[in-house]
Formats: C-alpha cells, structure tokens, sequence
C-alpha cells in the first residue's frame, strides 16, 4: 500500500518518503522492461475499475461538470497515453548505438536511457486526473520512483488519485501527497532528481526558483495567451465552429484554449455571426444546469471573468452574452468581445474560462507582430488553405504546438512532444519525449584493442606528431 501525506505534514515529512524512495530506487536499480509494462497495466486497469468514481469526483469539484465530457478530455487521453507507452516502451529502453570516429576504431560507443530516479509531479486542478496520471504513468515508464502532489482545489479527484495510488504501488515506489500552498512550497523545495509541475507561470516560476537551489532540472507546462489566427476568405463557419469546440472544452479551463481571435477586418463580422451559431449548436438547452456543459472551478474565478468582461465592456468593447449565467454555481454562459483593444484586462494575461476576445489585422504580417510582441504561447492555431501565407506566420512565430485548421487536437497525438516556450513553459513530454525527459542519456564508450589515441601518449615522437596535424585538420 502507498500512502497520503496528511495536510500538516512537516517538510521532515516529507524528506523521510523522499529518502525513503532513493533509497530503494538505489538498491533495487532501474526496473526492466517488464516489471515497468505490469505497473502501467495495473495503473489501467486500476483507473477503468474506478470510471465511475471518477467521473463522479470530477463533478463534485466543478459543481457541474459533463460526464461524458469527463470521459473524452480525462479518461481517454490518459488510458491512450498509457497504451502508447506500453507499445512502444522497449523500443525506447534499447541502446542506442552511436558513431565511432575511424580513429577510436576498433571500439564501440552506445547510448543507454537511466531513469533520473525520483520525480515530484505538481499537477493542476482544470484536468486533475489527466494532469496528474499521465507524468505519473510516464515516470513509470521511465524507470523513475514518484511522489504526486494533486491540487488542493479539486479534494474529491485528489482523493480518488490517492486511492488508485494506494491500491497498486508501495509507498517507496509512489507515494501521494495532498495539502495546499503551504505544502506545495515545501514540496518543491525537496532534491528531486526532476520536478515536472503544471500550472500557471505565476506559480512555474516561484518552482523553478525552489528546484534550482538544489540543481533539480524542471519541467514547466504553463499556459499563455494562445491566439486562433483566421486566414482571410476562410471559412468562417468551420472557423467558428472548431474555436467554438476548443474555447468550451472545459468552459474555456484549457491551458490550449484559443485565447484569442486574430480574424482580418473583413471577415470580422461574418466570424461573429458564425460563432454565435456555433455556440448556440453546441449548447442549444443553455448552461445552467446542463450535463453538457462545465461550470468554473469555484466562485474566485467565476468573479474574476466578470471582471474582466466588465472591464472590457466599459473600455469600449461589445459584449455580446450567449446565455444565461448562475452566480450561485458559479456557471459561466460563453461571452463574445468585439471591438477589443490591446489594453483592456482581458487581453493582459490568460483568460481560462469560455470569453473569447476577438481583435482585427489588415495584413498577415500585422497579425505576426501582434503575436511576437507578447509572451510565447503555448499553442497556435491557423485556420487557411495558403500555404505560403500559413508558413510565413509558423516561421516568423514562435510557440508551443500547432494545430491547423482546428484547435486542441495536437495535444492527442501521442507520437508529438507537448510543451511551451519560455514563459509558456520549460521543456516538454508526452511520448517518447516524456521518456526522454525522465532519464538521463549515458553515454558509454567500449575502448578497442587497439585506436590511434594509443599513438597520443608520452613519450611524444614524430609519428605523434603526424597523427595531431591529421587530426587538426
């Protein structure tokens, strides 16, 4: 049985699982292909005996939160990633064979993947489930022992994680630990071998401080403002509609939502009246009370969009409301902004909730120095058929993963890396990456009988000599 760290725990605590993991992780080595491949079934099959319980959690935290939703942005990212790492996990744990410069001949040099040891896994609360299993199930693969530290915001889904951590792993193996921000500085401040947090870039950073006094490497999946840039004469309906479907993921809770609407000044109009339609086809019972449709998170941030709606709309911007709200639970109908400037609130940080500003450029380039001129997103989305125009903005910009003529759906190709830039984050998983990430390359070199360096010994002659000059060539 693994255990839970209680919400008092002391950084004693914490330090005693934390030794208590390398301990066993140096005396045991790094597991084998196949002891690896039996933990992540039995973290599958753990995670489908508890669907239903779930699900369930991921509703009490949210107060409204579709099940089938649930299912499709939860449960089958997490149960593919883990398929994908099952198929394809021997291929990434063979030796790498690497070249040997014809004077270091006859010997040979490979490369091995050693898991770094002990990751900390920070996960948020807007996929508290995915968020959480999928590093976890990737340090797994990786050969690494974990401690996880689900949010503090989302208990019920935190304390489903810790029963199915519970169920399979040993507490030198895995271990869970839940509190709030007290906890979680402390959690960050431990020598692990590799810390892997996502979150906000507010939080990222005061991590990245913590981890870099004990030289731990990190990995920061943080967010952004993601603009959606619409390709003039598009197609505003099926624009629309697939912005539609990636801002209300969630109810716009996705550190991928399109944040914002670059659309030329043309076609602006036409895209309103088409994202109306589509948000009207999406949800056409309306919101509250809906087993389609999420609420945000809690009433902070349910006050915090209505700030920033209000303040649009007395800068000048036309708000356009697309249903009806509940204050009481906390349900958030998608909001439209037209006639958006650079300065209002809703365009200086992330927005993480279904309000989507929608701003206008005359020409490509404009649209380009428009995204260049603020932080690097996490992801970018294009919607156009010209392919020059489409690698122009690519190769001008600058950000996470790209999804053309569509939104959200590179983050379910498990053969492509995810991460973000600078201030959208720090490296990258998922994949083969994620493996890559959580161990380290060594490289080793087997030395022959006999290579020319046996020639660049003391005492030095003329045959020393001829051989440097070769070689400096």
């Amino acid at each position: 049985m693994s255990e839970t760290i209680p919400t008092h725990a002391t950084s004693t605590d914490l330090h005693h699982i934390l030794d208590r993991q390398r301990t066993a992780f140096l005396h045991d080595g790094p597991p084998d292909a196949k002891k690896r491949r039996s933990d992540l079934h039995l973290l599958k099959s753990e995670i489908l005996a508890r669907r239903t319980e779930i699900v369930r959690a991921l509703t009490a935290d949210f107060g409204q939160r579709s099940e089938r939703e649930s299912a499709i942005v939860e449960l089958i990212p997490l149960v593919q990633s883990i398929n994908y790492m099952v198929r394809h996990l021997g291929h990434w744990m063979k030796p790498e064979r690497r070249h040997v410069s014809a004077y270091f001949q006859c010997g040979r040099a490979w490369v091995v993947r050693q898991p770094v040891g002990v990751v900390g896994i920070i996960a948020p609360w807007n996929y508290p489930l995915s968020l959480a299993l999928v590093p976890l199930a990737t340090a797994i693969a990786a050969g690494n022992r974990a401690m996880l530290k689900p949010s503090e915001l989302t208990p019920a889904t935190s304390a489903v994680i810790a029963k199915i951590v519970q169920a399979i792993f040993p507490p030198e193996q895995v271990a869970v630990v839940t509190g709030g921000a007290e906890l979680g500085a402390m959690f960050s401040a431990l020598p692990f071998d590799h810390i892997l947090f996502t979150g906000s870039t507010t939080v990222g950073k005061k991590v990245a401080e913590a981890a870099a006094r004990n030289l731990t490497p990190v990995t920061l999946e943080l967010g952004g403002k993601s603009p959606a840039v619409i390709e003039p004469g598009f197609s505003m309906r099926r624009a629309a509609a697939r912005i539609a479907f990636g801002k209300l993921i969630n109810a716009g809770q996705t550190c991928i939502a399109p944040d914002y609407v670059l659309v030329h000044e043309n076609d602006a109009a036409t895209f309103a009246s088409a994202y109306q339609d589509a948000v009207h086809t999406l949800h056409p019972g309306g919101y509250i009370g809906s087993r389609d449709y999420t609420a945000i998170l809690n009433q902070h941030h349910y006050a915090r969009l209505n700030g920033l709606v209000r303040d649009a709309g007395e800068r000048g911007a036309r708000v356009i409301r697309l249903g009806s709200d509940s204050a009481a639970s906390h349900v958030l109908a998608p909001v439209l902004l037209l006639d958006v400037t650079p300065e209002m609130a809703v365009m200086q940080d992330e927005i993480f909730g279904p309000v989507l500003p929608v701003l206008t450029y005359k020409t490509l380039d404009d649209a380009i120095s428009f995204i260049n001129a603020r932080p690097n997103p996490l992801a970018l989305y294009y919607f156009g058929d010209r392919r020059e125009e489409r690698d122009r903005l690519l190769n001008h910009t600058l950000s996470g993963n790209v999804t053309l003529n569509g939104t959200l759906l590179h983050i379910a190709q498990d053969d492509l890396p995810f991460g973000g830039v600078r201030e959208s984050g720090i490296g990258a998983y998922h994949g083969k990456e994620g493996f890559i990430t959580l161990t380290h390359p060594r490289g080793i070199y087997r030395q022959g009988r006999f290579n020319a360096a046996m020639l660049l010994r003391p005492p030095f002659g003329r045959l020393s000599d001829i051989i440097t000059d070769i070689l400096l060539r």
